[in-house]
C-alpha cells in the first residue's frame, strides 16, 4: 500500500495538535470558550492566505483546524454526558 506524503503530513499534524490540546486542557485552566476563540482565529488566518502558504503549510493548516473542531466536538460531547 502506497500512502501519499500529503496524507502522512495531515495525520501527523492532526495528531500532534490534538495531543497538544489535550495537554493544554489537563495542565491549564483553559476553557471551552478559549479553544473556540482560537479556532475562530484559525479560520481567519486560513482565509487571509492571499500570498499563499504553499502545499505543506496548507495541509498543516487544514489538519490544525480539523483537530480543533474534533477536540471541541469531543469536549462538548463529554460535557453532555457528565
Amino acid at each position: 500500500m502506497n500512502v501519499d506524503w500529503r496524507e502522512l503530513k495531515y495525520e501527523e499534524a492532526f495528531e500532534q495538535e490534538v495531543r497538544g490540546l489535550e495537554r493544554r486542557r489537563i495542565s491549564t485552566a483553559c476553557t471551552l470558550e478559549e479553544i473556540e476563540s482560537l479556532l475562530e482565529s484559525l479560520y481567519k488566518l486560513d482565509g487571509d492566505n492571499w500570498l499563499g502558504r504553499g502545499e505543506v503549510q496548507d495541509i498543516v493548516m487544514s489538519a490544525t483546524i480539523a483537530a480543533y473542531e474534533h477536540f471541541l466536538a469531543e469536549w462538548r460531547r463529554e460535557a453532555c454526558v457528565d
